[in-house]
């Protein structure tokens, strides 16, 4: 069935701002249950057949993620005293499209485990942040996260390194790939547990998609034959196909209005033409991301709303976290080919919680990779990783012998909330619209650093097991400068003082208003935030819809 136009003097039942990893869900589920839904999204509709290898294009033109000249520049600074200044590459990273940055993660998809949601009473409060419990437990996700693995699609395999789980994946793991046995190989040595890493991408033919070919061209790049788990590939077609659901490409939103009462009641955006509309509706959803969702709260204040729309706490834009990362690289005698198929097929994960003896908070887990996303010409311009001229014949000869040679072990880390870590409005810089820019406030704490610290040097002890010939490695001693996880800038919690929507992502001041994606996160789990934003989506969803068939919203 054709999807359904509706007029903007129609009143909808939902608005949903943004297709992403929450917001597609959000589509498919509100438009299933029989709702009509708006779905409003700034990018276009790329599908299968628009995805092509142009690593020009996508790395460097910001064609999927846009930035500056696009008209969507950014102001990145580290504390609140400095002046922010205008970022050469966009600090806060996501792409615009139907899907969002589902489109072209690198499909690590890892749970929270039972102690991410009650660690703040489990390892007690730190000074300084906002480090809090959950409002809901690991139990309660649990269902939702079975329902990412059938729905989405998530190939993996079920044991004693897994936390609980109620069914088995529905696709077998991916193949192992080189720097996977690498890894593998160096983690056994050393008396670690490396396992095949869990995926949104399709080992097999799964719900009518069809499984991976392999092409290497997965981080970054959208799938050109739907083999990745995203919301475009796995949701939208689904919303669509109800008639209740009408997909608007090209839409820039730019505030939420409200009615007398102080509920939402319409969702005014710009078309492609920049023409303004206004869509009136009964309910909106905010799936716009981690900065655009509190940009868009923060430009929605009215006389009722005067900090912004849902922002009484003050919170809205507060408590950004990017989740930390390190790197090491490695230099092998025999061919590694590390650039071939998906990202990462092996993961560690005896480090997800450190020690308290160590003196800092954190945890994570250490993946396999290729350098450099495994593309050629993003490998060629970092240049010489291993030392070396940076030109002429023995340059070239080095680069054709690292590509192919060479393997990442990278870590993926805990990001502690703190409220001088923000999404903000620059008062000086504006976008193309002539809407205040996205200023990023953004210094990692020093319980993040050593995080880091440690993640690099066991990546490099396991590195030299694994037999590397050289190593090189990075980790942001002197603080991130921008991170594709955009969490916590919404937060979820009983309180409304210290919160800006409940533990059904509904805000706390306007009841018919609910932010759904990885802003609403407390805390920031271990690197991969993308499984947890869709099960707090299919959650959202099931609340919503029980409460709006009761009246309630």
């Amino acid at each position: 069935m054709a999807q359904a136009p509706f007029s903007t003097r129609d009143t909808v039942d939902f608005v949903v701002v943004g297709s992403g990893a929450a917001g597609g869900i959000m589509a498919k589920e509100l438009s299933t249950a029989g709702f009509s839904v708006v779905v409003l999204e700034q990018g276009p509709y790329l599908k299968a057949g628009d995805f092509k290898h142009d690593e020009w294009g996508y790395d460097h033109n910001e064609d999927l993620t846009w930035g500056a000249r696009q008209g969507h520049p950014q102001t990145f600074r580290k504390s609140e005293s400095d002046v922010a200044e205008l970022s050469t590459k966009a600090s806060l990273g996501y792409a615009h499209n139907v899907g969002g940055s589902s489109v072209h993660f690198s499909g690590n998809f890892w749970r929270l485990r039972e102690i991410d949601f009650i660690e703040a009473s489990v390892k007690g409060s730190i000074a300084g942040t906002n480090f809090v419990d959950w409002p809901i437990t690991y139990a309660e996700l649990e269902p939702y996260y079975t329902k990412v693995d059938w729905e989405i699609g998530v190939s993996g395999l079920q044991g004693p390194w897994d936390p609980p789980r109620s069914l088995e994946y529905p696709c077998p793991p991916m193949p192992i790939k080189s720097p996977g046995v690498l890894l593998e190989r160096a983690g056994k040595q050393l008396g670690l547990n490396p396992y095949p890493a869990p995926v949104a991408i399709l080992s097999q033919p799964h719900n009518g998609r069809p499984g991976c070919i392999h092409c290497g061209f997965c981080n970054g790049f959208g799938c050109e034959v739907n083999a990745k788990s995203s919301s475009m590939a796995a949701m939208m077609p689904i919303a669509l196909s109800t008639g209740n659901s009408e997909l608007r490409t090209g839409c820039t939103v730019h505030r939420v209005n409200t009615d007398e009462a102080g509920k939402a009641s319409e969702v005014v955006y710009w078309d492609e033409g920049g023409v303004e509309h206004a869509q009136k509706t009964r309910a909106v959803v905010l799936s716009a991301n981690g900065a655009e969702t509190p940009r868009l709260l923060l430009l929605s204040e009215s006389a009722q709303h005067p900090d912004g729309l849902a922002n009484s706490s003050g919170y809205v834009g507060k408590n950004l976290m990017f989740n930390g990362y390190s790197s090491v690289a490695g230099l092998f005698d025999e061919p590694v080919n590390g650039h071939k198929s998906i990202p990462a097929t092996r993961v560690i994960h005896d480090f997800y919680e450190l020690s308290g003896e160590l003196g800092f908070y954190g945890g994570g887990g250490i993946d396999s990779r290729h350098l450099s996303r495994g593309t050629p010409m993003g490998f060629a311009l970092g240049g010489s990783h291993f030392g070396g001229p940076k030109w002429g014949s023995e340059y070239k000869r080095n680069l054709e012998r690292e590509f192919t040679h060479s393997a990442a072990f990278d870590g993926h880390t805990t990001s502690l909330p703190l409220s001088s870590n923000s999404v903000s409005l620059d008062p000086d810089v504006a976008d193309k619209w002539g809407r205040p820019a996205l200023r990023c406030t953004y210094m990692d704490h020093p319980d993040d650093i050593a995080t880091m610290k440690f993640f690099y040097e066991k990546s490099l002890e396991l590195m030299e097991a694994a037999g590397a010939k050289s190593t090189t490695g990075y980790y942001p001693e002197n603080g991130q400068e921008g991170n594709v996880h955009l969490l916590g800038t919404c937060r979820m919690g009983n309180d409304s003082a210290s919160s800006v929507v409940n533990k059904f992502n509904r805000a706390h001041d306007v009841s018919n208003l609910f932010m759904v994606d990885g802003s609403s996160l407390v805390t920031s789990g271990r690197g991969q935030p993308t499984m947890t934003i869709m099960a707090l989506a299919f959650r959202a969803a099931d609340n919503i819809i029980q409460a709006a068939n009761r009246g309630e919203i």
